[in-house]
């Protein structure tokens, strides 16, 4: 029975090995001239300048969560369609009452102005 791991054995020491003698080969390679410019974070192309705890207005958060929540909206709805013909009109009701859901939560939320960006 222990047999059959043989190939995963190997597979993972094989990689492991490779692992190794890269990181091993770009120390020993690999250039060590360091400058101030260099040992500073790259942030998305701007330099870090200031505090890194800047607060984020909760309006940020909002749409973050909004995002997220029809992430998962649009993740519910593909398999739902994939199989819509097998689940009949129950079905359909029930991803109606879902995708109803949803809207009066959306409209509830625009009517506020949360989705206004400033």
């Amino acid at each position: 029975m222990l047999i059959n791991y043989v190939p995963v054995l190997l597979y993972m020491g094989i990689v492991v090995g490779l692992i190794g003698s890269i990181v091993l080969l770009s120390e020993l390679l690999g250039k060590k001239r360091h400058t101030p410019q260099k040992d500073i974070p790259y942030e998305c192309g701007m330099d870090p300048i200031g505090d890194a705890r800047y607060r984020y207005t909760v309006r940020f958060y909002v749409i973050a969560m909004f995002f997220i929540v029809f992430d998962i909206e649009a993740i519910f709805l593909y398999p739902w369609g994939v199989i819509f013909k097998d689940l009949g009109w129950f079905g359909f009701a029930e991803m109606a009452i879902f995708v109803f859901v949803l809207v009066v939560g959306l409209a509830y939320v625009w009517g506020k102005g949360a989705l206004e960006w400033e």
